[in-house]
């Protein structure tokens, strides 16, 4: 094993609400479709492996509702944080604002006393059936972002803007911490930069060349810069793991090898955000690849030919693996989300291959 990675990150798993666990990608196993026991397995094995955060993503269509299953599993929870993925056109910001409240108070506070187990994934989207463009739909979420903040530092809200008009007091029902849970939010068009430059606090990116992550990266910082803030990067990326890299190589092989185009292209299509900027730069990944799919040393596009949104992994042994790990750090990434197929069984993986040789733990803000 390689020299610990010891700059700390933090590092999360994902639960798959949305019908996304396969053990062979396209391949629909009713014994992996989301449900309460199957997803709560999930977040048990990462609270049980050391993880930090996990994801509990949103679908309009798909999946489980990410609120009530929040809820649900937040008890059970001794010590992992919840990243909670909210869907900003199908929420009215001020009972959004008591919504996130009472899932903190919920959560209770963290194993060393200190507030905040509650981070909020902004998802722009629009209302179900409603066509937005992009540029008012990301104006409306930094509205949104903006009242969230006020609200939760228990301000009083004065809000005049395009999308909403406010005047309202705070919710009753306050934060442990007294303030906003961190908000994560991602996109590549120049109008969700703008947004998350504008008003979140950590900024999400899919898989990508490590040239264009450090782009990414210099661009939000630049873009933070010019409304007085300071931003932290996140990166979502599937990951597979074995002892040797051949291993993983017949692993990932092994995924595809039930996958036809037709019903990979029905999969893709089928998510709402099938036509955004991100999905196409998924796309050209995928086009960039060699035959073996590889576009780059260990990041193999062969998850996106089943999958609409984050489509690489990040592919290794456990050398290679925190090797990748440690170039994006070194970069500037400093939270991790990571998944792979079937979740359960690769998360209990990673946790015992490769979590005990990084320096990891939330985010501080």
């Amino acid at each position: 094993m390689s020299e610990n990675v010891k700059k700390q990150c933090e590092i999360s798993w994902f639960s798959a609400l949305c019908d996304d666990d396969y053990e062979f990608l396209g391949q629909v196993d009713p014994a992996l479709q989301s449900s309460w026991e199957h997803c709560r397995n999930i977040v048990m094995t990462a609270e049980k492996g050391g993880y930090d955060n996990i994801l509990l993503p949103s679908g309009y269509q798909l999946g489980i509702d990410t609120t009530i299953f929040a809820a649900a599993i937040a008890p059970f929870l001794e010590r992992l944080k919840l990243l909670w993925a909210v869907r900003i056109g199908e929420d009215w910001p001020p009972q959004l604002a008591r919504r996130i409240a009472t899932l903190d108070q919920i959560l209770g506070a963290n194993s060393d006393g200190t507030s905040g187990r509650l981070n909020v994934n902004i998802i722009s989207s629009p209302m179900p059936g409603e066509n937005m463009d992009s540029a008012p739909r990301y104006a409306r979420t930094v509205e949104v972002m903006k009242i969230l903040k006020t609200m939760l530092a228990g301000e009083y809200l004065n809000h005049q803007g395009e999308f909403y008009q406010l005047e309202v007091e705070p919710p009753r029902i306050a934060t442990r911490s007294g303030k906003c849970p961190p908000l994560y939010f991602g996109g590549l068009s120049h109008e969700a930069r703008e947004a998350a430059a504008e008003a979140c606090d950590v900024y999400l990116m899919w898989p990508d060349t490590m040239d264009k992550v450090k782009e990414n990266i210099a661009d939000i910082t630049a873009r933070a810069a010019k409304y007085g803030r300071t931003m932290k990067f996140g990166y979502r990326a599937h990951v597979i793991v074995r002892e040797t890299e051949e291993e993983a190589r017949a692993y990932a092989d092994r995924l595809l090898s039930k996958l036809d185009s037709e019903t990979g292209d029905a999969i893709r299509n089928k998510s709402l955000d099938a036509k955004n900027y991100g999905v196409q730069r998924q796309a050209e990944l995928r086009g960039a690849a060699g035959g073996d799919g590889f576009v780059e040393d260990n990041l193999w596009t062969g998850i996106g030919r089943a999958r609409s949104g984050c489509g690489a992994a990040i592919v290794g042994d456990p050398d290679q693996v925190l090797k990748k790990l440690k170039a994006y750090q070194d970069a500037g990434i400093e939270a991790f989300i990571l998944s792979g197929y079937p979740h359960a069984a690769e998360c209990d993986l990673f946790s015992r291959h490769v979590l005990p040789h990084i320096e990891h733990g939330p985010l501080k803000f």
